[in-house]
């Protein structure tokens, strides 16, 4: 006779385990410490706010054509095509069901494998359902939403009976801008839902979809900045430019920038919103985030702009006194027109590739990621080539795959693809 799975035999236990630790919370109204600190604490608010484990369902509050409208005006319509193409269009072969929510809990979208879409109705994981924590108690798009960070749960962890067939893994999703809490996005299914890389690839679906809404917030200011110039007939000034890809030393158009000023003028021409005090100390150093610090370095800045003729910074939030010529914001703007092209011939390299700021390498990674998952998405094989050749690029294998995967089965430049792939693969065991 075949043996018994020993993993199916510990998922067993695992569940036995949990259903005795509810009975025993739910009839001393006390949650035994061996459960997991995210799940404890959830169960410990799902007892405090009396939901009935067996009986609570989610709640539909709009009817079909409010609902619809709700969802087409959220914030987070527009970045859908992004999250289908990073979640959605695997999910059918793997066996995954992906749901968007907002912020308090109510599902938007819910997408993916068919068949367990079909399924997950029969607990009202629909559309316009509320799952919000204090509606139906533990899950990970409620608990994220609650905790406002990353979680995964599974099985017989979830507080609602009815879920303890699935597992989920979800995340929150922030205005980039503003820091507000806009949503959540979560993949529901069996324990393939929950294994580590669900964890990261959910986080890297959220880091793709605040980027797209940052570069969706600069191109709205810049245009509404081109109306109001418009509106009152007076020509926009020339921008001056300022450089900051690749090794070069950055500039503000002739004048040669220290590596501080580089990286606060870098920022405040990326959030021309301005930022506060305290947040931009915390983008600027990795140690000491103090305001006074930084108010120092501000005085500095503001001379040496007066002296190259540039509006000297305004504060509270600090902003530039007029718009910059972003080389960084001009490639992300192309890259987001689908001028993909003309987005790596102006992309000589990584934003102030030597700056260890915390704000600095978060909008490097942001524009490289923008530049590489569009060219993913849309490009050429030669254009995929001429990127990942780039010393930064030599070893991301999932670029020389898809440039491999695109080139014609005869092109001469196969082979020397493959033998780069192998040397890939050699540098990675």
């Amino acid at each position: 006779m075949p043996s018994e799975d020993p993993r199916g035999s510990e998922a067993s236990d695992l569940r036995d385990r949990l259903l005795r630790a509810q009975e025993d919370a739910l009839a001393t109204g006390v949650v035994p410490l061996s459960l997991r600190p995210v799940v404890r604490e959830s169960w410990e608010r799902a007892i405090r706010g009396a939901i009935d484990p067996d009986r609570a369902l989610p709640a539909i509050e709009l009817d079909d054509g409010a609902f619809r409208e709700y969802r087409a005006t959220h914030a987070l319509a527009p970045v859908m095509p992004v999250i289908r193409r990073l979640l959605v269009d695997g999910a059918d072969d793997a066996g995954l069901v992906v749901a968007v929510g907002d912020a308090q809990g109510r599902l938007l979208w819910v997408e993916g494998d068919a068949h367990l879409r079909r399924r997950a109705e029969d607990m009202l994981f629909v559309a316009g359902a509320d799952w919000s924590e204090g509606r139906i108690g533990t899950s990970a798009p409620g608990t994220a939403l609650q905790l406002d960070r990353a979680v995964q749960i599974r099985g017989a962890e979830h507080y609602n009976r009815i879920v303890h067939p699935w597992s989920c893994t979800a995340a929150p999703v922030h205005d980039p801008t503003t820091g507000a809490l806009l949503g959540v996005i979560d993949i529901t299914g069996t324990d393939l839902a929950v294994a580590p890389h669900a964890l990261s690839l959910v986080s890297a679906t959220v880091a793709a979809v605040e980027a797209e809404l940052r570069i969706a917030s600069l191109e709205t200011a810049v245009r509404a900045t081109i109306r109001r110039s418009r509106m009152r007939a007076v020509p926009a000034p020339e921008r001056t430019p300022l450089t900051v890809l690749g090794e070069q030393r950055a500039r503000l158009g002739a004048l040669e920038l220290s590596p501080r000023h580089a990286e606060i003028l870098a920022l405040l021409a990326w959030n021309p919103r301005g930022i506060g005090a305290e947040r931009l100390a915390a983008l600027l150093y990795e140690r000491d985030a103090s305001p006074v610090t930084l108010r120092a370095e501000i005085a500095r800045l503001r001379r040496v702009l007066e002296a190259a003729g540039e509006p000297a910074l305004e504060s509270r939030p600090y902003r530039l006194g007029r718009e910059l010529d972003l080389d960084a914001a001009r490639v992300a703007r192309l890259a987001g027109q689908g001028a993909l092209r003309k987005a790596v011939e102006q992309y000589p390299g990584p934003v102030l590739p030597a700056s260890t700021a915390p704000g600095i390498v978060e909008l490097r990674e942001e524009l490289a990621s923008r530049i590489r998952e569009s060219l993913l998405a849309d490009a050429s094989p030669d254009l995929l080539l001429a990127f990942a050749e780039r010393d930064e690029h030599r070893y991301d294998i999932e670029l020389w795959r898809a440039a491999l995967e695109l080139l014609p089965a005869r092109s001469p430049r196969r082979a020397s693809i493959v033998a780069h792939l192998e040397r890939i693969e050699q540098a990675m065991r």
